[in-house]
């Protein structure tokens, strides 16, 4: 391992130039790093809300992974179906049953591209780029799908206004305070598009003068 990281061993280019080895190492040891991320956001929560109601002082927690919801989930079912709301199970049920297989295949795009020596690298690794926007965007609309579900004849529907419940921060609605925010998932999420692009950019820095050598090599003559 130290001779592969020795900044003294070079590679030979078709054009007969050399760059250093670990050039090479590591933009695909980053792109593992942030395979392995994503693997291990899957056991983290992505996203969490806590609902504060006079019952409640110490409040309701909500915990939202990949795959699953935990916590307090069927207390705050039952304080929300006086509101005429949906359960919370309701909301995102195909996202959650392919989400692990999904970011699985992600990981192994990423490991992919490490065996990509061109710019098909970074086409392999989009769906990665995209993911936490993706995450975000259809988190909101299950929020809103949520807020905007509420059943006028319920106990207290016809009370209350539909509502988008916040992505992050503080909200209220009659008696209940809620208070969101995203889970160390999400954030390992982010940590793995940051990783990412810098692998992506040390991997154009080092494959990129390959390709132009051998363009070089292959143009006839003039």
């Amino acid at each position: 391992m130290k001779y592969l990281f020795d900044p003294d061993v070079k590679v030979l280019l078709p054009d007969g130039s050399t760059r250093r080895l670990v050039d090479y190492l590591a933009p695909s040891t980053l792109l593992l790093v942030a395979a392995l991320f994503l693997v291990v956001s899957i056991f983290l929560p992505y996203w969490r809300m806590t609902m504060f109601a006079p019952q409640y002082p110490k409040g309701l927690r909500v915990e939202v992974y990949v795959n699953r919801l935990e916590g307090d989930v069927s207390e705050v079912d039952a304080l929300n179906h006086y509101l005429g709301m949906p359960p919370l199970d309701e909301g995102g049920q195909l996202e959650r049953s392919i989400s692990v297989a999904a970011l699985v295949a992600f990981g192994l795009l990423l490991v992919a591209a490490v065996f990509t020596h061109n710019q098909w690298a970074g086409l392999l690794a989009l769906p990665v780029l995209a993911y936490p926007v993706i995450f975000v965007a259809d988190l909101f609309y299950i929020l809103y799908t949520y807020g905007h579900s509420i059943d006028p004849k319920s106990a207290l529907g016809g009370a209350i206004e539909p509502f988008t419940p916040p992505l992050l921060g503080e909200g209220a609605i009659g008696q209940f305070r809620t208070l969101a925010e995203f889970g160390p998932g999400f954030y390992l999420a982010l940590a793995a598009v940051a990783v990412v692009l810098a692998g992506l950019w040390l991997h154009r820095a080092a494959y990129k003068p390959i390709v132009d050598a051998r363009r070089q090599v292959a143009k006839p003559p003039a």
